[in-house]
């Protein structure tokens, strides 16, 4: 049974260091610093080896993460170690591909409401659901992180954010960038500002991607670009997808309400393991609008061809070098 650690002490420095390493070695064990003001500069969490968390999901007792940094001003978390999740027996259990609704398996690392912090060298590795979650956190930067699961390992995918910029991701295999799927629960927050440059994709199944689920609630994704990203082997390398609804889980097949503009796809290039390299399939209830291609230079990898766009309810922007021809296929 875990433990709750209270820690009320003038050297409250030493304190944390001692009440982490007794929760560490109690399973389900939560650090807490109790209610009252404490002087503490930048705090750093600096991990060399690898910390291993339990196989048996069960251990968890429903809760939605495994290691989480909650309400910190001034992190600095480093130091070259690795977060195991210890995923595999986890990934068995995995039911969504069964069904829309299913139970959530705990994530490798939460962020949430962390403020001017950073995360740098630091491996999460075979989280039994997504790898890094953010919720509501300022400031805080990202450097030299790796991600790494098996290709077939489900839905561990890697960091989930929002209202975010993203310079220079290297990721492969898997999904690829993808913005959502959007519209799935009620009272969904707008999706805006999000910028993707300098990205390189390898052999992922998507590309730059945003999804949105048919018969979905009312909801608004805008101010999105990508731009200089290098695709190689990438299916699906450009991808606006209003009717994403994996293994058939939805009966009404009732248009997108998600309502997407100020998208942009520029200088995206390289090589699709799909003839169709550019697919933009928007919503007939509530059309996109202001969708820009702009050189776009995508060869297709396989024999026979070269590569070939699709539009549905959407009259992009078309700018600069276009391989393929912009929108041949119009719905």
């Amino acid at each position: 049974m875990g433990k709750n650690l209270s820690i009320a002490t003038i050297s409250l420095l030493l304190a944390l260091t001692k009440a982490w390493k007794a929760a560490c070695a109690v399973a389900g064990s939560k650090v807490v610093i109790s209610t009252g003001g404490y002087k503490l500069g930048a705090i750093e969490f600096n991990l060399r080896g690898t910390l291993q968390a339990p196989s048996d999901v069960a251990s968890f007792n429903g809760k939605d993460g495994w290691v989480v940094f909650e309400r910190i001003d001034g992190l600095t978390a480093s130091g070259g170690g690795v977060f195991d999740g210890k995923g595999q027996q986890a990934w068995q259990k995995n039911e969504c591909s069964k069904q829309k609704n299913y139970n959530v398996l705990p994530i490798n690392i939460r962020f949430d409401y962390v403020t001017n912090s950073k995360v740098k060298d630091i491996t999460s590795k075979d989280s039994k659901f997504f790898h890094i979650n953010l919720l509501e956190c300022k400031k805080l930067q990202f450097q030299h992180v790796t991600i790494t699961a098996p290709a077939d390992s489900p839905n561990t995918n890697g960091i989930h954010v929002g209202h975010i910029t993203v310079n220079q991701v290297t990721c492969g295999p898997g999904h690829g960038i993808s913005i959502g799927s959007l519209g799935r629960y009620e009272n969904e927050e707008p999706v805006s500002g999000i910028r993707v440059t300098g990205a390189t994709l390898s052999n992922t199944k998507n590309g730059v991607r945003i999804k949105t689920w048919p018969a979905s609630t009312s909801g608004v994704a805008s101010n999105i670009h990508f731009k200089d990203v290098v695709m190689n082997n990438v299916a699906n390398p450009i991808l606006i997808d209003q009717n994403y609804c994996p293994n058939s889980q939805c009966s009404d097949e009732s248009p997108s309400k998600v309502k997407i503009s100020n998208v942009s796809f520029k200088k995206i290039r390289g090589t699709s393991s799909t003839k169709e390299a550019v697919n933009l399939i928007c919503s007939k209830s509530v059309p996109c609008q202001q969708v820009v291609l702009s050189d776009i230079d995508l060869a297709y990898n396989g024999g026979g061809g070269s590569t070939t766009s699709t539009c549905a309810n959407v009259q992009p922007a078309v700018l600069g070098k276009q391989n393929p021809p912009a929108c041949t296929n119009k719905h």
